[in-house]
């Protein structure tokens, strides 16, 4: 008989946590998948391949006492063999909802002390709060964050993994990436829902100071910050365009000359796994969790002025092809080493494996 897996996360918006989660559950046959949101609206369509997608409905966050109790009586009734949550809201709600006799099992998805949510005193306080009352199995994307996680909130582990996020590798396989023809022009990309954690207004002040060179770069993603961008957009100059969201990226990117991020926090980025499995050169803020993705494998620029990105641009663009591409086949041999999909879900089935046997 079929155990069943409660995967309970925010929403079901194409980010790296819900992204991570849809993938998983396709590769997971052997249990039964229910996923509970909070909020409404699914971004995957047919590629979320649960037995059941259930929302709680919540209209805002001030509503997450009605949520606790609608969880509550949900786990109740579906009887889930274990519970695996994503992100903060659905983890501090499960930690207080789901009985201890039912294994549960947590995502951190991002380095904590630089995440914009953590910076709100009540959100450490209560994350502290709600692990002292229930000790959820906690697995972290990156061996950083990991460490990160229990010092900055000085709580003492549990059961703690470090478990990398993974690329399709054969998604985004070699022979699907054509060398661009770029007309001179030197085409940079960036992928990511337009939020304050990509930093894309530090981005399009680096590409204000190259404005007279024959370099642009298209964005591609949503959010609220659509309109806020588009202005400064057209205030700098700055050859930026914003191209929405596609579905065939795998298709999009390899028509760029070099994939760059200027995110001023990240968990372990999905988009910077898949340009690495599509041999793309990357430029990315030089924050910790970049780093331990990409080791040396990558070029990175400071976040205190928006100047040195825009030098390195300027660089990479009258660079030799050989040394873009050098680095791009690096970072990819270091994804296909490490980061595979494989890797992710032979770990994952480990830990799943060992909280069903305590549990028994």
């Amino acid at each position: 008989m079929q155990k069943k897996l409660l995967h309970f996360i925010f929403n079901l918006s194409r980010g790296g946590a819900e992204t991570m989660m849809v993938r998983v559950i396709k590769e997971l046959p052997e249990y039964e998948h229910v996923v509970v949101t909070l909020f409404p609206g699914n971004n995957f369509g047919e590629e979320l391949q649960c037995k059941k997608w259930i929302c709680l409905n919540i209209n805002s966050l001030i509503a997450l006492p009605l949520a606790f109790f609608k969880f509550k009586k949900l786990v109740k009734a579906e009887k889930p063999d274990i519970i695996h949550t994503h992100l903060f809201w659905p983890t501090f709600i499960a930690r207080f909802a789901v009985p201890k006799k039912i294994p549960l099992i947590t995502t951190i998805h991002a380095f904590i002390a630089t995440s914009g949510e953590y910076k709100h005193w009540y959100i450490r306080f209560l994350d502290k709060l709600s692990y002292k009352f229930r000790n959820s199995i906690i697995i972290v994307v990156a061996k950083g964050a990991l460490e990160e996680y229990f010092s900055f909130l000085n709580l003492k582990p549990y059961k703690a993994y470090a478990l990398y996020t993974f690329v399709d590798v054969e998604r985004f396989n070699i022979d699907k990436t054509p060398v661009a023809n770029n007309n001179d022009v030197f085409r940079l990309v960036a992928v990511g829902a337009l939020r304050l954690q990509k930093n894309y207004p530090y981005l399009i002040n680096a590409m204000a100071l190259v404005k007279d060179k024959n370099i642009e770069l298209d964005i591609y993603g949503t959010g609220n910050l659509q309109e806020e961008l588009q202005q400064q957009i057209n205030a700098t100059g700055a050859k930026v365009f914003l191209k929405g969201q596609v579905t065939n990226i795998e298709e999009v990117i390899p028509q760029y000359d070099l994939f760059v991020m200027s995110s001023t926090y990240e968990g372990f980025s999905l988009g910077v796994l898949e340009a690495m499995a599509m041999q793309m050169p990357l430029l990315l803020s030089d924050i910790i969790s970049f780093k331990e993705q990409c080791e040396d494998k990558a070029w990175y620029f400071s976040l205190d002025n928006p100047q040195g990105a825009a030098a390195q641009i300027e660089y990479l663009s009258k660079a030799d092809k050989s040394i873009l591409l050098e680095k791009a086949e690096a970072g990819r041999q270091r994804a296909i080493n490490n980061f595979t999909l494989p890797h992710h879900i032979a770990g994952l089935r480990k830990i799943y494996d060992e909280a069903l046997s305590n549990k028994n």
